[in-house]
């Protein structure tokens, strides 16, 4: 079994912090985590830094970074404007998120699902002509802290319609941690019938997260977003906590096999380095309790 982590805490996981991190911390962090051997990092948000003021200077981040071969360093837009800024900044991906539900589009990023999707389609043709790759993520698609449950039909009728030009990957997100198991196996599995690369993106709200993720691994997706120290939130969604971490999930991983090619003592450092950064103890447990000597 192969799967990509995506470490998202440069962005996810530090947009939601009460204390703000200079971009020149920011690019430190995406090189920590790079020299632990993460191969994806989701590096910088390219959204209105009035809204999300932890993100701003994402051009600046970019330019700081020490940029190791074979790394990719993705940016997340949400418009046309945000594209254009972070194909400028040099991303080697572009992410794009909408929402799966009307209300928490219109709080998020003021489009309704319809309007999201429409963009979407929009940001792939863009990025297929510019030969950009480019991952969609479809947020609160196991529930929205404003609409309640999403029904799976719903979410699986979106998968369909952005397959007409399909992203290179579609990530499921469980944004507000809301997700079990089972619904990720039906989601998952759903899309991938219907012809989508499946990613998945777990917040660990109600405990789940870690649950969901092997699920996720069982159903054959290729990628799952993580963020180092489990940091993380979203600012539009009420008591949003941290995205799975990135340590704990590499160190469950190896206990079924998997091989990541992530160092976890260095990943553990690095957690530990950004609690300092943002003087806080961080959700993550491996970087607490420490490593043990797994025996298969």
């Amino acid at each position: 079994m192969s799967v990509v982590i995506c470490d998202v805490g440069p962005r996810d996981g530090l947009q939601n912090e009460a204390r703000t991190l200079e971009p020149v911390v920011r690019a430190e962090l995406c090189d920590r985590l790079a020299a632990a051997g993460l191969r994806r990092i989701e590096a910088a948000s390219f959204v209105n830094p009035k809204l999300v003021p932890q993100m701003a200077g994402a051009d600046e981040v970019m330019a700081a970074l020490h940029r190791k071969p074979g790394i990719v360093y993705a940016g997340l837009v949400l418009n046309d404007k945000g594209y254009e800024r972070a194909v400028a900044a040099g991303v080697d991906e572009v992410h794009y998120a909408f929402s799966a539900t009307d209300e928490f589009g219109r709080r998020n990023q003021n489009a309704t699902t319809d309007e999201g999707l429409k963009t979407a389609l929009a940001l792939v043709a863009r990025a297929r002509s510019d030969r950009m790759p480019i991952t969609v993520t479809i947020s609160v698609a196991f529930g929205s802290p404003f609409d309640g449950p999403v029904p799976p039909e719903r979410v699986l009728s979106i998968v369909e319609r952005l397959m007409a030009i399909p992203p290179d990957e579609i990530c499921l997100a469980d944004t507000i941690g809301v997700g079990v198991p089972s619904q990720v196996k039906e989601l998952v599995g759903g899309a991938m019938r219907l012809g989508a690369t499946v990613g998945a993106h777990f917040h660990n709200t109600r405990n789940t997260g870690y649950a969901n993720a092997v699920a996720a691994l069982e159903e054959g997706v290729v990628s799952l977003d993580a963020s180092v120290g489990g940091a993380g939130g979203c600012p539009f969604a009420p008591k949003a906590t941290g995205n799975i971490a990135t340590e704990d999930l590499v160190y469950l991983m190896r206990g079924l096999g998997i091989v990541t090619g992530i160092d976890l003592d260095a990943l553990i450092a690095t957690s530990q380095w950004l609690a300092g950064q943002l003087g806080k103890e961080l959700p993550g447990m491996v970087a607490r309790a420490g490593d043990f000597p797994y025996k298969g």
